[in-house]
């Protein structure tokens, strides 16, 4: 029996509906191709990508670990056969195949590490990575040795095999050597920093073993025959303020101990000046557990009573607070002492003059080191006129441990 015309004319419409459906998946996925981008972007991606991604494994130097981790990113960067990073004493890292050669990396490494130049040693050559031999790749391996040098030392190298050493091979493992270099460098920062805040801490410590402890001993000897129960309470907040502040764990506290060291430096201090030193304390709770530098807030109570209320003749008072400034923790520390000359205070802060005033000096610097120059202590202050200290820090640290 013969097609009807309205047969035939509903499968062409069938048919014209798939292919406009085939064609319009066609068209999304031909867009969604656009969107990744053309075929240099996409390589400048993955290349951008497996440095990010190599680099954070080398985040704490030279270490067998990380250069392990590193090295296979770094080989699919460059395409080579096999990779080794080394320092300057042995192999730290291999991937990729002829693991053969291993053990005679470090010999074929000696010149570039003592010389710091690179070395390209041809396929085949008998003083190459494998000698006139084969390797387990099924062909003799060039090698491209280039130094990693941590500004004007070589601390290793970076060993790229491949079946040829073209210019390109040997361009791009220099760029690659340069770049470890890179990360030992920021490595090797960041250990100066740590190394650089741990001296202070224990600058302040030193500060603060001579002066406040001779004055806190002769405070509690003189209650010893006349109060010895209050002495045996200053004894004990001794002991708990000498624990806290030369503690060996941790470049970081919270603001809560910080104020408890802070209670009982005053404790002891009101013991020897009496009614002199007059305290308030005003402190929201939801800023208590913020993390804070370590010994950043007892010294700026230590100046105001050593260098703000001890010279005044009469009673002096201390203010502190804490407050929620949103993202930020905001402390102040105001005393109606003697204050200094403003010229004076921005001199020792830079470092001009020894001056005094180390305490101040120690956590203004602490404070730029750990959250950029825009958080260091902003002081307040005049002769005659007292001195008010504030300091702002991130309730929000990631990476900073109390």
């Amino acid at each position: 029996m013969p097609d009807s015309p309205l047969l035939t004319a509903a499968a062409v419409a069938v048919i014209a509906m798939a292919v406009a459906v085939v064609v319009g998946v066609g068209l999304k996925v031909l867009r969604s191709f656009r969107d990744l981008g053309t075929d240099a972007e996409r390589a400048t991606y993955h290349t951008l990508h497996a440095a990010s991604q190599a680099g954070q494994h080398l985040r704490r130097g030279l270490n067998p670990a990380g250069a392990a981790k590193a090295c296979r990113q770094l080989r699919a960067l460059l395409g080579c056969e096999a990779l080794a990073i080394t320092d300057t004493t042995g192999v730290l890292a291999w991937d990729g195949a002829a693991e053969e050669l291993k053990p005679r990396l470090m010999a074929l490494a000696e010149g570039v590490l003592a010389g710091g130049r690179t070395a390209v040693l041809p396929a085949g050559n008998p003083a190459g990575p494998g000698g006139a031999q084969k390797t387990g790749t099924g062909s003799p391996l060039a090698a491209v040795i280039a130094p990693v040098r941590a500004g004007t030392r070589v601390v290793g190298a970076v060993a790229a095999f491949a079946p040829s050493a073209s210019a390109g091979l040997v361009r791009a493992t220099g760029e690659v050597a340069d770049w470890v270099a890179v990360q030992v460098e920021l490595a090797e920062l960041d250990a100066s920093r740590t190394l650089l805040m741990e001296a202070e801490v224990r600058a302040l410590r030193a500060q603060i073993s001579p002066h406040f402890i001779y004055n806190s001993l002769n405070a509690i000897a003189s209650f010893i025959n006349t109060d010895p129960a209050r002495a045996r309470e200053l004894v004990v907040e001794f002991a708990d303020f000498t624990r806290y502040s030369f503690r060996r764990h941790g470049d970081f506290t919270t603001l809560a101990e910080e104020l408890r060291c802070i209670d009982r430096y005053l404790l002891l201090e009101r013991a020897r000046f009496g009614e002199r030193v007059q305290v308030s304390l005003r402190v929201a709770p939801e800023v208590l557990s913020t993390v804070i530098p370590f010994l950043s807030l007892q010294p700026l109570v230590e100046n105001a009573v050593r260098h703000g209320l001890e010279a005044k003749e009469g009673p002096g008072h201390i203010s502190i607070s804490a407050n929620d400034a949103g993202a930020f923790a905001e402390v102040t520390i105001e005393d109606d002492g003697v204050g200094m000359d403003p010229a004076q205070l921005q001199s020792m802060l830079a470092g001009h003059t020894d001056g005094e005033h180390v305490g101040l000096r120690n956590v203004d610097a602490r404070l730029r080191q750990v959250y950029g120059n825009d958080h260091g202590l902003v002081i307040d202050t005049a002769p005659g006129e007292g001195t008010l200290i504030t300091m702002r820090v991130p309730k929000s640290q990631p990476g900073h441990d109390a």
